[in-house]
């Protein structure tokens, strides 16, 4: 439970650093999944990121939107979509990152 509640904390806390990013908690979450392990269907990135399908696809439309991610059929089956990060996303990607590291230096000290 403390480290739930730790976990908890530390999302709020880089919450509000991220925020002038213009990215809410789930998007920036998604974002990061998404660069660490690379293109994935719907259900994939939904089930990792711990939301349902139609949360999913209201926070997919505003990252696409946004010009941070493509949806892509796949060969196998046009009904899925696989979701891969833009080269837009890199740099907003990498200050998040930035930012968390600082976090996590403050935090630890």
């Amino acid at each position: 439970m403390e480290l739930g509640r730790v976990a908890r904390k530390w999302r709020a806390r880089l919450d509000a650093r991220v925020k002038h990013l213009g990215l809410t908690q789930a998007r920036w979450i998604a974002l990061l999944q998404l660069r660490r392990s690379g293109p994935l269907s719907q259900r994939d990135l939904a089930e990792q990121i711990g939301v349902e399908g139609p949360t999913l696809v209201r926070l997919l439309d505003g990252l696409q939107q946004g010009g941070l991610i493509e949806r892509t059929a796949t060969h196998e089956d046009r009904r899925v979509k696989k979701i891969h990060l833009t080269a837009s996303a890199y740099p907003l990607i990498e200050e998040i990152t930035r930012i968390s590291d600082a976090l996590r230096e403050e935090l630890m000290e």
